[in-house]
Parts: structure tokens; sequence; C-alpha cells
């Protein structure tokens, strides 16, 4: 490790820009990119904003840590899906469930109602072709002027991501997954 002697200047000059809504998108195949999500939507929720959290893939009946502490504190947290599609027993139902679900937040959004819209594992329905880009696209482009809406998932459309204001793309260095230690809770549920 190389020690570094801590910046006395500030490495930046104040942004001037107006303050509107975000489009923010948490990628690629490293860990965290629902968590980062999360974290998010819960200093939103601290500050008194209104959140509302889309999961495009896990059941409506999913009881992981998160939903048990956004439901504790009253942050709603929606399951749209049925799961890992390698778990479904009906495609073509898995990718009905997603437009019907994209509807729901596609309501939220353009609603106005909400501070933050997060449409976590969403990259996963639009890299399937079960939900169309051009709509999802046509939302971000079409909704309130103070929403923020941020989409997780890997393999993020590069429309989304020329149309997104912040871009983070996790990377996996080391997954203890790939070392043979099975998932557990509270790290991974």
């Amino acid at each position: 490790m190389q020690i570094e002697t801590p910046p006395t200047e500030k490495r930046y000059e104040k942004a001037e820009g107006e303050r509107r809504g975000l489009i923010i998108v948490n990628t690629g195949d490293g860990k965290g990119k629902s968590t980062a999500a999360f974290g998010l939507a819960l200093r939103a929720h601290g500050r008194g904003k209104a959140v509302k959290i889309f999961q495009f893939m896990k059941v409506p009946t999913a009881r992981f840590g998160e939903h048990r502490m956004f439901e504790q504190i009253g942050l709603p947290i929606e399951g749209l899906g049925d799961g890992f599609s390698w778990k479904s027993k009906d495609l073509e139902h898995s990718a009905q469930l997603a437009r019907d679900g994209w509807e729901k937040a596609r309501a939220a959004i353009l609603s106005g109602e909400h501070f933050l819209v997060v449409l976590d594992e969403i990259t996963y329905p639009l890299i399937y072709g079960w939900l169309p880009l051009d709509g999802v696209l046509q939302t971000l482009r079409d909704r309130p002027k103070d929403v923020h809406v941020c989409l997780t998932g890997r393999r993020c459309p590069p429309e989304i991501i020329e149309l997104a204001d912040t871009v983070t793309e996790m990377q996996m260095v080391k997954h203890a997954f790939k070392a043979g230690i099975p998932a557990q809770r509270g790290i991974e549920d």
C-alpha cells in the first residue's frame, strides 16, 4: 500500500447548475448494485422524502432482510416477478409479470408523487425482451422534473447508460460464491 498525503485544497469547484431529478444506474458484474440503491432509498427516506422500490425479479411474498427492515420503517418495496428465470415454470408468465410490474412502476414515476423510484433488477426483463426498451426510455425522459429514478442490474442497455446522469459499474474482483461459499442470510438476502 502506498501512503498518500491528504488533500489540503478543494479539488473541484462548486456545481452551479440547477438541481433536478437524476437517472442513476448501478450496473456491472460485481456485488452491491441493489445494496447501493437501497442505501440511496434509505438516505432519501431518512430525509422525509417519498420513496418507492420495485423489484422486478423478486416475488411479491419475498421476505429478505431488506423487506423486513423496510417494512419496519415504512419504506414501500414491492416484488413484481416470480424469481430467477431458471426457476420459472412458465417464462411467458414471468414476462407478463414484468410487463404488469412495469405499468405500476411507470405510473409511480410519472405521478410525481415520489422523490425517488428504484427499479431494482430492471435490466433483466429488458435484456430478455420482456419489456420494450423504447417505452422505458420514454418514461425516463417524460418523468416530472424533480423525480429521481435509480435502475439496477447487470448489462444495462447502452441507451439507458447514455441517458443517465450517474452510472456506477460494480466490478467483480473476487466473490465468495466463486470460492464455493454459498449465499448467506444477511449478506445476499
